[in-house]
């Protein structure tokens, strides 16, 4: 049996009239694990999703799932089940019948019905739940239900296309945690999709970010977070999200390296930084900075004035504008009630050069060492 739960070579798809908007997609997801599609709205994930249940034809490359080749298979038989957004709840029938009716269709005895349904209610938390119909369900207890007729099917693979879109937030937290303990209870192979970062960092094992219907990088969370390949994930990660500041290096590896940035603010760089791969540096670059990753000095540094300060109870972020200029840039505030940053002060940031990230002119990470 492979170690695979899925497998995409090649995978594309081009509407009647040559629009492409899956560009030749390779994605191993082992076995049991949880992988999370994540980008933007229009970015190609949900399209992939609907490649690999087979709702969509595959334009052009292979789709393997539990090492069997199901590119032309028909959906009932590539061993997958698709939890959607809506629901999509028989709203005649009870929990249990919406459960067990894709079994009942499929020929199953009713006693063997009845035993997935209750075997799935239990895992679910939806015993009590078996009578009721779906008008008197809450929203998260309708999702759950959805989760049990996929369960019931037992396949190889369970997709989920924005499944927790419709909750709202309480309702959101809830589910996260019940999807997480599901996947620890049932080990099951797992392809989610989601345009919100927040999910796809607490939920995947790994992330794979789309961006224009190509896979940008695939990682673990902190992977992705902390070492981005690209500007594109490391702004999409992150909230509040990266600052960017365009600079220009100056010096070089022998004598030290110094960003200017717009406005002429110059910082000096560690003495031991070193950039890979080798570049131009009359050539603009980015300087990446999270929010959390600036800090307050008292000499050097970005001059700044503090517009707006949000408090999060035991966090803030800080929205200063650059002295100068219009850019505005986020600065996390650990202590929330505690900072001594107040609106309309001037304050001097530097970024932590340790952790901060420089991009060329291809938006690409340039990686310092030393």
């Amino acid at each position: 049996m492979s170690d695979l739960g899925l497998s995409l070579r090649g995978l594309r798809k081009t509407y009647p009239g040559g629009a492409t908007v899956v560009h030749d997609i390779d994605l191993d997801v082992k076995r049991g694990e949880f992988m999370v599609l994540v980008g933007p709205s229009g970015c190609g994930k949900s399209t992939t999703l609907r490649m690999i249940a087979g709702l969509e034809d595959i334009t052009d490359g292979q789709l393997m799932i539990g090492g069997r080749d199901v590119t032309d298979q028909p959906p009932a038989d590539r061993g997958v089940a698709m939890v959607f957004q809506s629901y999509a709840l028989y709203p005649h029938m009870t929990v249990a019948e919406n459960m067990g009716f894709a079994l009942k269709v499929g020929g199953m005895k009713r006693t063997e019905v009845d035993a997935a349904v209750k075997a799935a209610a239990e895992t679910l938390q939806l015993g009590p739940l078996l009578q009721r119909k779906p008008r008197d369900l809450s929203g998260g207890q309708r999702q759950r239900v959805a989760i049990g007729r996929a369960i019931v099917r037992k396949p190889e693979v369970f997709l989920f296309d924005e499944p927790l879109s419709n909750l709202d937030a309480a309702l959101r937290n809830q589910m996260r945690f019940e999807l997480a303990r599901l996947h620890r209870a049932l080990g099951a192979t797992i392809v989610y999709v989601t345009h919100d970062q927040v999910e796809a960092m607490t939920l995947g094992e790994r992330i794979a970010v789309f961006n224009e219907g190509r896979i940008e990088q695939v990682g673990a969370p902190m992977v992705l977070y902390e070492r981005p390949t690209t500007r594109f994930v490391a702004g999409f990660l992150g909230s509040p999200r990266m600052n960017f500041l365009e600079a220009r290096l100056v010096g070089d590896a022998a004598s030290g390296w110094v960003a200017e940035l717009a406005g002429g603010t110059r910082l000096a760089l560690p003495a031991s930084a070193s950039f890979t791969p080798a570049f131009d540096p009359s050539r603009a670059v980015e300087l990446g900075v999270r929010p959390e990753h600036w800090q307050l000095v008292e000499a050097g540094g970005i001059i700044a004035q503090v517009e707006l300060i949000e408090q999060l109870g035991d966090s803030g972020v800080a929205h200063l504008r650059l002295d100068g200029r219009d850019d505005i840039v986020t600065f996390k505030i650990h202590d929330g009630r505690g900072t001594s940053i107040s609106i309309g002060q001037r304050v001097r940031l530097a970024p932590d050069f340790q952790r901060a990230l420089w991009f060329g002119a291809d938006e690409k990470t340039l990686n310092v060492g030393g």
